[in-house]
């Protein structure tokens, strides 16, 4: 199977990520235009393609297609279908024209410079809510894992679609939480999960509160310069609150065009989101509406936020799964749904 290295709009450590991709191989995959990358009825797709070096196996892939098989929400990503043939596993999305969250607000600064306060409120709102959904709404439950503004897609529009469920858990009624390996990446990983593999639906709590940061203040979960060396925008938020400094760290590139009581209010919540004590950290629907300013901030009770600052300190290896699992490949090679 052949993709051009043209059409290549993204990759990660699970593969490539490829818009109008033409390929060979798969011309037996009912709703595709396997030559112009396109579903028959003219929607351009984007084609996730592992790679054969992967670390997500059968498992994960099938994990993602099932995850989101029946679920839409305005700010998931819809996933088309997914083909397995031998060594080849591909998944088929929506196409998303603005990339990702990370190239376009933490990239570079003239992206940055054209994402107004307006813009990033309804993203930070958007991801929030489809967390919401996943965690409460949806049964069984989803705990994404993986939760980072690489993962966050934008349409032509600008709304956010939480993507790439292929670390995801479910969650039936009676399961409060998992002791599973760890997996995610380093400054958005909850500690207790990082350290101990518990992972609940405050682990994803944990992640959006970092995300949520990087949205009001322009920089990476984890930054590096010159004089202050590694350092963690979590840590340096708590430092700003307790100084009563915290809209200090609101992005210079909006110059003040911004509602300093909005900014703050999402700050606040933000560290409510990655406190170190799993059990004071909101839900996401409390958060939904924090945001909106539907419950008041001014008195919120805020606590040292958790921080994982090596991968010594990450669980290595995994526990079982308190859900059982088993993987299989299923005697189907291609999957579509929702088309």
């Amino acid at each position: 199977m052949g993709f051009s290295s043209s059409n290549k709009i993204g990759e990660g450590g699970f593969g490539s990520v490829y818009k109008d991709a033409t390929w060979v191989g798969v011309d037996s995959v009912v709703g595709l235009n396997p030559m112009q990358g396109r579903l028959q009825d003219g929607r351009l797709v984007a084609v996730k393609v592992l790679s054969g070096e992967s670390k997500q196996g059968d498992r994960e892939f099938i994990s993602e297609i099932a995850s989101m098989a029946n679920v839409r929400h305005e700010n998931l990503v819809k996933v088309h279908g997914g083909c397995i043939d031998g060594g080849c596993r591909m998944l088929v999305y929506e196409y998303m024209e603005n990339n990702n969250l990370a190239q376009t607000l933490l990239g570079e600064e003239k992206n940055r410079e054209k994402f107004s306060w307006k813009a990033r409120v309804e993203v930070a709102i958007g991801i929030a809510r489809a967390l919401a959904f996943i965690h409460e709404e949806v049964k069984p439950h989803i705990v994404h894992r993986d939760i980072k503004a690489t993962n966050i897609l934008l349409d032509g529009n600008f709304c956010p679609k939480v993507s790439d469920f292929g670390l995801s858990k479910l969650f039936p009624d009676n399961v409060t939480h998992l002791s599973t390996r760890v997996a995610g990446t380093l400054g958005y990983l909850a500690p207790e999960y990082a350290i101990s593999g518990h992972l609940t639906r405050k682990s994803d709590v944990y992640s959006f509160g970092v995300l949520l940061l990087e949205i009001v203040s322009g920089r990476s979960a984890i930054d590096f310069d010159l004089e202050l060396g590694e350092h963690f925008l979590v840590e340096k938020a708590w430092v700003m609150y307790k100084a009563d400094g915290l809209l200090q760290l609101v992005d210079p590139l909006l110059n003040n065009s911004f509602s300093q009581r909005e900014a703050l209010t999402f700050l606040k919540v933000g560290l409510s989101c990655v406190q170190e004590t799993c059990r004071l950290r909101p839900h996401m629907s409390t958060a939904v509406r924090m945001m909106r300013d539907e419950i008041d901030t001014d008195g919120l009770d805020i606590s040292r936020p958790g921080l994982i600052t090596s991968i010594t300190d990450v669980k290595i290896g995994g526990g079982r799964s308190s859900q059982s699992s088993r993987s299989h490949t299923p005697s189907p090679r291609f999957y579509w749904f929702g088309l």
